[in-house]
């Protein structure tokens, strides 16, 4: 949900009609899956994206981090999908996963092009994407779908992982102090390949370095150094739709966050504007 400068708050149940007119200035549109072991989730998921009323201007780049139940044979054959393949011969973790995703993208997208980087759990729902390319031509720079706004919901999600998303937003929200940001942790964004590709040109391949799910912070910390206009656009989670148990290990990804957040402290401001 986004209000703009009228005051008028515009939702993803808008008519088709309206929504094709709003992100007519996007160019083509890059969905970054990072999957480990998800030969269950990914097919549904990729019926999904392939139904959304975009599908034609849809690229879709499946990251296979070294799985082991054939999760990369699950793109082929997918019907009206353009999708690619990115391997890695072992396990890297989700942040190397994103990290080579977004390079993927960024070695063929346009300037003007938008990448959006999902849970190949099936978790989320593609239906969203021309709410997130709404915001986007609305002026965005990054948008999150995100559970913590009025219509966002997280309640078909186990209880202790909700803790854990909420006691993040609180604790980033607080030290951090990103505008536009209440749900930091949420791995269903949309960006710019403009301001990835600006920030690309300074960190390099270190653009993403956490390997776990510190890695959705770790993006959104450094991309605050190009001054993006962030929004959020409400997600309700289909946790209820996850064929297999949860990848997130609690007591790493709270060691993870802590030393995430020690690092963002020491480290020094870009010596440039980026």
């Amino acid at each position: 949900m986004r209000v703009d400068e009228h005051g008028t708050r515009h939702s993803a149940g808008e008519p088709a009609a309206t929504v094709q007119k709003a992100i007519s200035t996007c160019g083509d549109v890059h969905v970054v899956l990072p999957a480990y072991n998800e030969a269950a989730a990914l097919p549904p998921l990729l019926r999904r994206i392939a139904d959304v009323e975009l599908a034609d201007r849809i690229t879709v780049w499946v990251v296979d981090d070294g799985s082991s139940d054939g999760t990369g044979d699950c793109v082929a054959g997918v019907r009206g999908l353009d999708v690619r393949l990115v391997r890695h011969p072992v396990n890297l973790g989700l942040g190397q996963a994103v990290q080579s995703g977004l390079m993927a993208v960024l070695a063929e997208a346009a300037p003007d092009d938008v990448v959006i980087v999902m849970d190949a759990d099936d978790t989320h729902d593609p239906a969203v994407i021309p709410a997130l390319l709404k915001e986007i031509s609305a002026g965005a720079d990054v948008v999150i779908c995100s559970r913590f706004v009025d219509g966002g919901d997280d309640s078909t999600a186990p209880r202790w992982r909700r803790l854990l998303s909420r006691g993040a937003a609180v604790v980033f929200g607080r030290v951090l102090q990103v505008d536009g940001v209440q749900d930091f942790t949420s791995g269903f964004r949309a960006y710019r390949v403009s301001l990835l590709r600006r920030a690309a040109a300074h960190w390099g391949e270190r653009l993403v370095e956490e390997r776990g799910f510190a890695c959705m912070v770790e993006l959104l910390l450094k991309l605050r150094h190009c001054a993006p206009v962030v929004s959020e656009i409400p997600l309700r989670l289909r946790y209820d739709r996850k064929p297999g148990p949860s990848k997130l290990r609690l007591g790493r990804t709270l060691v993870q966050y802590l030393l995430l957040l020690t690092r963002d402290k020491l480290a020094p401001v870009p010596f440039r504007k980026l």
